[in-house]
């Protein structure tokens, strides 16, 4: 466990407490640890546990990885290496999105999103002239989408997007199945023309704006961006990052937009983006590029606030307990169980270290 014991803030401005001093459970927490330990197949590869703005647990662990599908091989995780965020990336370009809009980039996100692509016009129907930005921020545009099969499968919408060569085109083009608003469908598409967006109003593609309107106000250094061929950073899943980094993150959402009592997002943009707009899938809800869900600890229910990325990353944002929690691993061969070392730090450690009967 890496933390500093006087409780001064590292060089990245991450102060740390003991557990004790931020009200959690100790013996709990101390068992973290030794249940991943025992359990290999779950891959963790770190956890990070967050309350009152300061790191009270700090983990990293050996495992095998890989960088967006390359293997890595058996990796010894600590806190100066990066690593991939897959869609948790989603979540940040909601932030960028909102960014703009405090800039006065974007002005409505109500508008058509035809109104940004006018190269596109020969696609615009009257059913999809019905798609705003708001429909692609909860995924719910409507157009045909398949990223339920395995990206290896050459028939997920996905992995085509990433080969056509004209990756808005590929998107645009897609079959009306639903009127744009009616349900949410999972779309790497939805997020790529968000990105695209942006380049629009600004000039500037994503991993500028990023580094500009975030990364900068809040000390991230050590970033990666995976590309298109052509140079354009993946914006729905290309990301990588350290874990302390992406719990500076949670942070800003868990304080409404300010870092260090400065204002990075409006706290209007956080309020309305984190909550519940739709139904996502099975029992969470979804909002703008974040997931909404709920746990029950100790006959409490409990709210939390989430980017979800392949593989087993999760950022989770708990405001009624002040409380980020940030889990990276290494599943990216197992669907149904890359959720659960996410789940059990969150749940059986995180949450109900700090709920006392």
């Amino acid at each position: 466990m890496q933390e500093t014991a006087d409780g001064s803030a590292g060089d990245d401005g991450w102060p740390t407490a003991r557990p004790e001093e931020a009200g959690m459970d100790a013996a709990t927490l101390a068992g973290l640890a030794p249940q991943f330990e025992a359990w290999p197949e779950a891959k963790l590869h770190a956890a990070l546990i967050l309350r009152h703005g300061k790191v009270v647990y700090e983990r990293y662990f050996a495992a095998d990885d890989m960088a967006f599908a390359v293997p890595l091989g058996r990796v010894d995780y600590h806190a100066g290496l990066t690593h991939d965020l897959r869609s948790i990336t989603k979540s940040i370009t909601s932030l960028l999105i909102g960014a703009a809009i405090d800039r006065g980039l974007i002005a409505d996100i109500d508008v058509s999103v035809f109104d940004f692509f006018p190269d596109h016009a020969d696609l615009r129907s009257k059913e999809k002239q019905q798609i705003t930005l708001r429909h692609l921020l909860t995924m719910s545009a409507g157009l045909e989408w398949n990223e339920s099969i395995p990206y290896s499968d050459p028939a997920n919408s996905e992995r085509q997007m990433i080969e056509a060569a004209d990756r808005c085109r590929y998107v645009l083009e897609r079959p009306v199945v639903r009127p744009a608003g009616a349900s949410y469908n999972y779309s790497g598409g939805t997020t790529m023309l968000l990105a695209n967006v942006l380049k629009r109003v600004s000039g500037r593609p994503a991993d500028e704006l990023a580094r500009e309107w975030l990364f900068d106000p809040l000390g991230i250094v050590e970033v990666e961006w995976v590309r298109y061929r052509d140079g354009t950073p993946m914006a729905a899943s290309g990301l990588r990052m350290r874990p302390r980094d992406l719990a500076k993150i949670g942070q800003l959402v868990l304080d409404a937009g300010l870092w260090h009592g400065q204002r990075v997002v409006s706290g209007g943009w956080i309020s309305e983006s984190t909550r519940a707009h739709i139904n996502g899938e099975g029992l969470f809800f979804y909002g703008y590029q974040w997931w909404l869900g709920r746990s029950l600890i100790k006959r409490r229910e409990i709210r939390w606030i989430a980017g979800f990325g392949w593989g087993g990353q999760r950022l989770f944002v708990v405001p009624d307990h002040d409380l980020v929690v940030v889990v990276m691993a290494g599943l990216y061969g197992d669907p149904f169980l890359q959720a659960l070392p996410g789940e059990v730090v969150l749940r059986r450690y995180a949450l109900s270290s700090v709920i006392s009967d």
